[in-house]
């Protein structure tokens, strides 16, 4: 989702997340600055749907456990190292004792639904946030407005980029055990239809 400056003055974490547990709105907590998020276009929240049930599905009864949007991801990126709360689409959580928060510190891959007006935030500074994470084993961008993911996963050698396109496509997982066919993660998205091209051409 797309997110709004909420507070231009330093909030502390504490008066956040108490504010936050009483809010209607989600905001996500950026070193002492907070943002409002806004709401979600149609695709996106079909996406996210979708990505919930497959998690869901394909992780019940195995030690990893799948999250939607309201769990909140904790993390302290350098150089500053302050506290940051982001809300990821969604996020898979494989460490038992990392929980009872309402966030997670250690999760194990985190989901973004990209639109144009996210995408300059979850390729920048949330990849550059949650890249430091040492538990992350994957970092899934998903466009919305075509069948299209970004998959960053962890190797011996670092950080290695896949670009998935086409609804044949699949997202494989294998440090988790599960495959993510795109046409399944994107059921019931109606795409734009492109222009048609100049006469003659």
């Amino acid at each position: 989702m797309s997110i709004k400056a909420f507070s231009t003055g330093y909030v502390t974490v504490e008066e956040y997340l108490a504010d936050e547990e009483l809010s209607e709105t989600k905001h996500e907590y950026l070193g002492g600055v907070v943002h409002a998020m806004s709401g979600a276009a149609e695709p996106h929240i079909i996406i996210e749907g979708n990505l919930a049930g497959m998690l869901y599905i394909r992780l019940r009864g195995k030690r990893c456990r799948p999250f939607g949007g309201n769990m909140k991801a904790l993390l302290h990126p350098q150089p500053t190292g302050r506290a940051y709360y982001y809300y990821p689409d969604a996020m898979i959580a494989c460490d038992p004792t990392d929980t009872g928060h309402g966030w997670r510190e250690r999760p194990a891959v985190l989901f973004e639904i990209a639109s144009e007006s996210t995408r300059q935030i979850d390729e920048r500074e949330k990849r550059f946030a949650y890249l430091q994470l040492a538990s992350l084993e994957a970092y899934v961008r998903i466009e919305q407005d075509r069948p299209e993911v970004i998959l960053e996963h962890r190797t011996l050698e670092g950080w290695r980029l896949e670009r998935l396109v086409g609804l044949e496509a699949v997202v494989r997982l294998p440090s988790i055990g599960i495959d993510l066919p795109l046409v399944d993660l994107y059921e019931g998205v109606t795409f734009p239809s492109l222009p048609d091209p100049p006469a003659g051409e």
